[in-house]
């Protein structure tokens, strides 16, 4: 069964939308910034990758006052990628919503209702708890709430696996498509964690960045001067369903989701298996579930985080995958750009690995100055031309647990 791709969107710190995403990364711009918020200023690192533009903007104030942040980001994306497909958002629309699902991700959660709520406990008493707090802090809130605006009937899903939470959300949903459970599916992934609690603990672990003086420098996917990635924050929606619904209705389709591969390492709760035997396996693993060969690969969008071992492994992996077809493979992180999204970087860099193929132009890794020597791949520093004809492309996440999946896209099926 084929399973087309037909609306994208996205809210992200390089634009409100998928379009001002997208643009912002073909022109190498970095969306980190030094946080200006009291609570940073006594921490280690001072530099995050916020939205560029505010929910609050967006959200009724009302209606996000009983939605987290995350779930307020979640909704964004998700409206512009349902009208994107041609859908009336929170309206009548001509499907079957039993054959309509959600699979929707999130790595952490509802972090800023939780922790403000036992705040407001901790200072004011429990009477000034939110009675929306539970709902509102819940992993699955996201989805939940997608689901109850598109009014899908087929089931709402929150895979949780760390960083590699979307792209797993993303599989889920190819999976009951190809089951028969549904013809269409609203995927993707939200995170919203910029708060002094996950910074200070990311911190301690020496995982992030601490080039607080130059923070549109900090994230340096591949370079020898990294010292870790950068939290950030937002969400990107997929709007996926088999071709047959998708011409039926006469939908514009960007490509078609071909394929995916999940694997665990099984070596350690934070640190990838530095054979990569995982990473290569998640990727040989979507190659084969799509149908495809190394040779058919144009484009790689790398998990690419900037941290020491995590990059190292992956382009190793990546080769191990790939063998000597390798060579002729434009690989990009554009994490370099938006830092990591954590649960919502999946679906942001797979949204970006279908817009390279289908507009034929790999987006750049920024700030890569000095590389790791004898790297096997091919890093785009400049936004990369793919070539004419049929193409294919991996998106790779990787999640702390050991979690690694890879996803496959072609241009196959594209709109002319």
């Amino acid at each position: 069964m084929t399973v087309v791709i037909t609306g994208i969107g996205a809210t992200t710190p390089l634009g409100g939308d998928l379009p001002s995403t997208w643009q912002a990364m073909l022109e190498g711009r970095s969306g980190v910034a030094a946080l200006s918020d009291d609570w940073a200023a006594d921490l280690p690192v001072r530099i995050a990758g916020r939205v560029l533009v505010d929910p609050s903007e967006r959200v009724e104030r009302v209606k996000a006052r009983r939605l987290d942040r995350s779930t307020q980001l979640a909704l964004i994306a998700a409206q512009e990628a349902w009208e994107d497909a041609g859908f009336a958002w929170e309206g009548d629309n001509d499907i079957d919503p039993h054959r309509l699902m959600v699979s929707l991700a999130s790595g952490i959660g509802g972090l800023h209702s939780l922790l403000d709520n036992w705040d407001a406990q901790r200072d004011k008493g429990p009477r000034r708890v939110s009675p929306f707090t539970i709902p509102m802090l819940m992993a699955n809130a996201p989805a939940a709430n997608v689901g109850l605006a598109v009014g899908a009937k087929a089931g709402v899903h929150t895979p949780v696996s760390a960083c590699a939470s979307s792209n797993e959300a993303i599989a889920l949903a190819l999976d009951r498509i190809r089951l028969g459970r549904a013809d269409i599916a609203v995927v993707g992934g939200t995170e919203s964690t910029i708060h002094p609690l996950p910074i200070a603990a990311f911190a301690q672990m020496q995982a992030l960045s601490k080039r607080n003086d130059e923070p549109e420098k900090a994230s340096r996917p591949w370079d020898r001067g990294r010292d870790g990635f950068v939290l950030s924050e937002g969400a990107a929606v997929l709007v996926i369903e088999t071709l047959e619904h998708a011409l039926a209705r006469g939908a514009r389709i960007y490509g078609t989701l071909a394929g995916s591969g999940i694997t665990s390492d099984s070596h350690d709760i934070v640190q990838p298996d530095p054979s990569g035997e995982g990473q290569s396996g998640a990727m040989e693993l979507a190659l084969r579930d799509a149908d495809l060969t190394p040779g058919d690969i144009d484009h790689v969008n790398a998990h690419g985080t900037s941290t020491p071992q995590g990059d190292l492994t992956e382009a190793h992996s990546i080769r191990r995958a790939l063998g000597d077809a390798a060579d002729a493979v434009v690989v990009t992180s554009t994490k370099s750009m938006t830092g990591h999204l954590l649960g919502g970087a999946g679906a942001l860099e797979t949204a970006a690995t279908v817009m390279a193929l289908n507009r034929r132009l790999a987006p750049p890794t920024i700030n890569l100055d000095d590389p790791e020597p004898d790297l096997p791949i091919d890093i785009a520093t400049s936004p990369r031309p793919l070539p004419d004809g049929d193409l294919a492309g991996v998106n790779n996440s990787f999640g702390f647990g050991g979690h690694n999946v890879a996803v496959v896209v072609t241009n196959q099926n594209a709109s002319r």
